[in-house]
């Protein structure tokens, strides 16, 4: 009975993280659409980045605070400094791409090509040497292929518009009104805008890595990132951004993107992803990644009335292909690297053991050699 309940209570915990994930990739995928929602009405970019990180910060600043309050060390000019530069790329390079290229490009192209940030992620930190390549073993291999299949389908969705899939009649046309009516002005700026933001983000991970190490608390090092991103935007809305009118809320679908943005995107999904991630793992939770760009292409077909066209479709699929080669060559180099101490145990292990043994022969020989020589002496 005990086992039965067990094993019950293993399902449910794994239909709970397969539904917490699933929710997760919607959420993010609801971000695409409501952003450029957002656009199509004519809000600011720098305005909705604004106010999306003032409510964004408003929500994680409390937690960082009470949470962490003794797992923050002492703040430093460096440390500041370092704040400083992991928000000009994970908060202004990041999202200021972001909203360029999705300006000129649907969201579903968007979503596609940000299944790169892995292999970008893997190619940042072996230039940094945070990681090393083993081409002598398959999970070597397989990371190194991936790579370079998602650079070959992101080249492909830059370069190759292609055909679209749908004629002008059988094209949906947009649910909502006023999410639609803004045309795609530059597909290869668009692309390249969004290579930018997946490079942006890429790097704000790998560099988080030694700051975490001198300062362990991840809530306030994105609480403070957040800051410090937000005084960046608001330096540069002070030149950009005169008009006090456009700082103005216009419209009930523009205060819905805000708060989509600030509240769900930047809070809710943000504790979802760390709870999946406690409880499944980093892996687990990547590989649910292309589901969102599913996601968003069903939804921008259905609510924006977005075209799919040929070129973009034959990139995503590579770019997905190599994000799975990547994730697969990281879950073998875990396995590779949890095997091979086990193994350098059991080996010492083996040869103490010999070790030990031939101790106890030669002391045993030992003591009988001077036993009988006693006895010859008698």
């Amino acid at each position: 009975a005990g086992v039965g309940a067990g094993a019950a209570a293993a399902h449910r915990e794994k239909v709970k993280l397969f539904m917490g994930v699933l929710a997760l990739q919607f959420l993010l995928a609801g971000f695409h659409i409501v952003s450029r929602a957002a656009l199509n009405m004519g809000i600011s970019k720098l305005v909705f980045i604004v106010y999306r990180n003032v409510i964004s910060l408003a929500l994680l600043a409390p937690f960082a605070y009470f949470l962490e309050k003794k797992d923050r060390p002492p703040l430093t000019f460096s440390l500041l400094a370092e704040f400083f530069v992991l928000a000009l790329i994970g908060i202004t390079a990041n999202q200021g791409f972001y909203l360029l290229g999705l300006y000129h490009l649907s969201p579903t192209y968007a979503s596609a090509i940000q299944n790169m940030v892995p292999a970008i992620t893997f190619v940042l930190a072996t230039v940094l040497r945070l990681e090393q390549v083993d081409l002598g073993r398959r999970h070597g291999v397989a990371k190194v292929v991936g790579t370079v299949v998602s650079i070959g389908g992101a080249t492909v969705i830059t370069l190759y518009k292609g055909l679209p899939l749908f004629s002008h009649n059988l094209h949906v046309q947009a649910v909502l009104s006023w999410t639609s009516g803004s045309p795609i002005f530059n597909w290869t700026l668009g692309c390249v805008f969004i290579l930018g933001h997946c490079l942006s983000w890429s790097g704000w991970m790998v560099l988080q890595v030694p700051v975490l190490k001198r300062y362990p608390a991840r809530l306030s090092v994105i609480s403070l990132t957040c800051v410090f991103g937000l005084l960046q935007f608001l330096v540069i809305a002070a030149f950009t951004e005169e008009d006090l009118s456009r700082w103005k809320v216009q419209s009930g679908g523009e205060l819905f993107t805000i708060l989509y943005a600030g509240l769900v995107a930047s809070g809710v999904a943000f504790a979802l992803q760390i709870w999946c991630i406690d409880r499944g793992g980093p892996l687990f939770t990547a590989v649910f990644q292309p589901v969102q760009t599913v996601a968003v292409a069903v939804m921008a077909a259905v609510i924006l009335g977005d075209q799919l066209y040929t070129g973009g479709i034959i990139g995503a699929v590579l770019i997905v292909i190599g994000l799975y080669f990547v994730l697969w060559g990281k879950s073998e180099e875990k396995k590779t690297r949890s095997q091979d101490p086990e193994m350098a145990r059991h080996l010492l292990g083996e040869d103490g053991g010999a070790a030990d043994k031939d101790q106890q022969v030669n002391t045993t020989v030992l003591c009988f050699k001077r036993a009988t020589k006693k006895k010859t002496r008698t």
